[in-house]
């Protein structure tokens, strides 16, 4: 398999998230009527809302009085990460992936030592957020979010924000694999919850498997993937990005993306 096709959606992904960083900032600073606004409510075309519906929810939970727009915003948000399962948010669109994609390269890939923090702790992470969020009044994970420094920080410049930037690959290169994604980012597990309901779907076809495991090996939600080699399927945990990373390191062809949630098969490994 080529180098390039080896990486296919892994470049795909970057010119997304990149054309959408760059689409921001031409609508900030130079007029662009794209994608105008940020991360957390932006308007395409100059017709369409679109809100972060977490963001919203801690707006929500804050008391705020929320703006008709906002609240259509985060529901067609909602609905489209919703048809397309939730996490491809993560692996996407939002710019900390590339940041963390960095850091577990780097890191020496049979180094698991450090912290055994657990995945659900985003989940207590998510509901903490929205506590503080009801006592303090604003939006609680919005104001500290490093998804929301590196973001402003690419639109408007830095600052202080290379300081969240860095703490989040220190965490992943030094503490823990895909530490802050997947285990303490409260967008990440709002977005599983949303997409279980997701029609994109990778899905395994055992009989071209070999079981080479290097799906495994680049997968930054390896639990999810516990069919490979035993039986026909699609993955169907919502922890799932679809980031595309095992079907481009499959060379036996056993791995695509596929519309529709296919039950696992009575197919088993040896």
């Amino acid at each position: 398999m080529s180098r390039l096709a080896r990486n296919k959606y892994l470049i795909m992904r970057r010119l997304l998230q990149v054309s959408v960083m760059v689409v921001l900032v031409g609508g900030n600073l130079f007029g662009w009527k794209i994608l105008v606004g940020n991360l957390s409510h932006s308007e395409l075309l100059g017709a369409v809302p679109l809100s972060d519906p977490f963001a919203v929810l801690q707006l929500l939970a804050a008391g705020g009085l929320l703006a008709t727009e906002v609240l259509l915003g985060a529901a067609i948000t909602l609905a489209v990460y919703g048809l397309l399962g939730g996490r491809v948010f993560c692996a996407w669109i939002c710019p900390m992936n590339m940041v963390t994609d960095l850091a577990n390269r780097l890191r020496p890939q049979r180094d698991d030592s450090g912290l055994a923090i657990g995945r659900s702790v985003r989940m207590w992470i998510l509901g903490l957020a929205l506590v503080v969020s009801f006592l303090a009044g604003t939006a609680a994970f919005e104001a500290i979010s490093p998804i929301g420094m590196l973001h402003r920080g690419l639109v408007f410049g830095m600052g202080a924000g290379w300081l969240a930037v860095v703490a989040v690959f220190l965490f992943d290169l030094v503490v823990q694999r895909n530490g802050f994604c997947g285990h303490l980012c409260p967008l990440g597990a709002f977005y599983s919850l949303v997409g279980r309901v997701g029609l994109v779907r990778v899905r395994h076809d055992h009989q071209a498997c070999t079981r080479c495991m290097d799906c495994l090996a680049v997968c930054p939600e390896p639990q999810v993937l516990g069919l490979i080699g035993k039986t026909d399927g699609s993955v169907l945990d919502a922890n799932c990005t679809s980031c595309g990373r095992c079907i481009d390191v499959c060379n036996d062809d056993a791995l695509r993306f596929d519309l529709g949630r296919h039950t696992l098969s009575d197919h088993t490994g040896g």
